[in-house]
C-alpha cells in the first residue's frame, strides 16, 4: 500500500477536536463515556463546513484519560464518519502513549480500520534525549511504511520542544508530513530550515498570518481548536490568506486574538497546562458549535477565574462567527 497522505496535503485548516463526552464521564467509576452520536455529528459538521483535516486525540481530545475500549469506539466512529463523507479528507487520530510498544499497538488498530494518519506525541513520562526522540519516531515510521504522522510538539505535555536538529533527522522520514506547533518564537525559523520543507510546521490560526509572512511557500496550513467553537473564522482567513487579501488577514487575526484575551492559554501557558481539558471543554460549550461534555478525571478541576476566562472565550467566538456570518450575507 501507498502512503495516501504527503507534506503537499496539508494545507488550510487543521482541525483540532475534543473528544465528546457523556454526561456522567466525570465519575471515576464511569466507562464507556464517549458519545458517539454527538461524535459523529461533530465531524460530519466540520467537513460539511469545509475544513481541510482533522486532528484528535492530543491533549484537549483526552487522549491521556480515554480507557483503550473508548478510544477505539472514539477512533472508529471518526473514521466511519470520515470514510462516508470525504474520504480523502487528511484525517490524523492521536495515538500517544507512554512507551513504543503501546504505541505500535494503537497505530495497528487505527491502520486496520483504514486510517491512513496519526497525530503522535512522544513518551512522556521521562524526558527523551535528542538521540532517543529520532529512534522512537524512526521505529515507528519503520513499523508502518504506509502511515503519515503528524508530530505533536507541545513544550509542556513532553517536557520541552523537539529541538531543531532532530526536526532536520525526522524531515528524512518520509512518513513524517507535519507538526502542531504550538508557539511562533524565534525557534519556530530555524525549525522552518531544519525541515526544508520535507515537514509541514502548523502554527496556530492566530500565528497563521506572521507565519506566512515570513515563509508564504512553507506556511500554507494552520491548526485550529477553536475552530471546534465554530470554524468559520478561521476558513475566512484561509481563503484571505489563498487570495492575498492581508488587509482582510490582518482584521480577521486582530478579531481572533481579541477572542484569546481572557484565555489563560494566551497568558500563561505553563499555568494554563494543568487545566487544558478542563479550559477547552468550557469554551467549546460555551460558543456551541459541538456539546464537549465534561472533562474526564482527574481533569475537572479548574479554578473558577480561569473557568470564567473560558466561557468568555467560547462566547466571543460566538460573537465572532455571528460577524463573519452577517458580513457574508452582506456580500450575497
Amino acid at each position: 500500500m501507498v502512503q495516501k497522505f504527503g507534506v503537499r496535503d496539508l494545507r488550510g485548516v487543521m482541525a483540532v477536536t475534543p473528544t465528546p463526552a457523556l454526561p456522567d464521564a466525570g465519575a471515576v467509576s464511569a466507562r464507556d463515556t464517549v458519545d458517539l452520536v454527538e461524535t459523529d455529528r461533530m465531524i460530519r459538521q466540520l467537513i460539511a463546513d469545509g475544513v481541510d483535516g482533522i486532528i484528535t486525540n492530543g491533549t484537549l481530545g483526552e487522549m491521556a484519560t480515554l480507557t483503550l475500549a473508548e478510544w477505539q469506539a472514539f477512533a472508529r466512529c471518526v473514521s466511519q464518519a470520515v470514510s462516508e463523507t470525504a474520504p480523502d479528507l487528511p484525517l490524523f487520530v492521536g495515538a500517544t502513549t507512554l512507551n513504543t510498544r503501546d504505541t505500535v499497538d494503537r497505530i495497528r488498530f487505527l491502520d486496520d480500520l483504514g486510517v491512513r494518519g496519526v497525530f503522535l506525541g512522544r513518551p512522556m513520562w521521562g524526558a527523551l534525549g535528542d538521540g532517543t526522540m529520532v529512534e522512537f519516531y524512526r521505529d515507528i515510521a519503520d513499523a508502518f511504511p504506509d502511515m503519515a504522522i503528524v508530530l505533536y510538539d507541545n513544550t509542556e505535555a513532553f517536557k520541552g520542544p523537539i529541538p531543531s536538529a532532530v526536526y532536520a533527522e525526522l524531515a528524512k522520514l518520509p512518513q513524517v508530513i507535519g507538526a502542531k506547533y504550538i508557539a511562533l518564537t524565534p525557534k519556530f525559523a530555524l525549525d522552518m530550515a531544519a525541515v526544508e520543507g520535507e515537514i509541514r510546521l502548523l502554527p496556530l490560526e492566530s500565528d497563521w498570518l506572521v507565519a506566512h509572512t515570513l515563509h508564504p511557500d512553507e506556511a500554507i496550513a494552520c491548526w485550529s481548536s477553536s475552530a471546534l467553537c465554530g470554524p468559520a473564522p478561521v476558513l475566512a482567513l484561509r481563503d484571505a490568506l489563498d487570495a492575498g487579501n492581508l488587509d482582510a488577514a490582518r482584521h480577521l487575526t486582530r478579531r481572533v486574538e481579541w477572542t484569546y484575551e481572557p484565555f489563560l492559554a494566551r497568558t500563561n501557558f505553563p499555568e494554563f497546562s494543568k487545566y487544558n481539558v478542563a479550559l477547552e471543554k468550557l469554551r467549546f460549550d460555551e460558543a456551541g458549535y459541538v456539546r464537549a461534555g465534561p472533562s474526564r478525571p482527574p481533569f475537572q478541576t479548574v479554578p473558577e477565574q480561569y473557568a470564567e476566562g473560558a466561557r468568555e472565550n467560547g462566547c466571543r467566538w460566538r460573537k465572532l462567527v455571528d460577524e463573519i456570518a452577517t458580513t457574508e450575507r452582506q456580500y450575497e
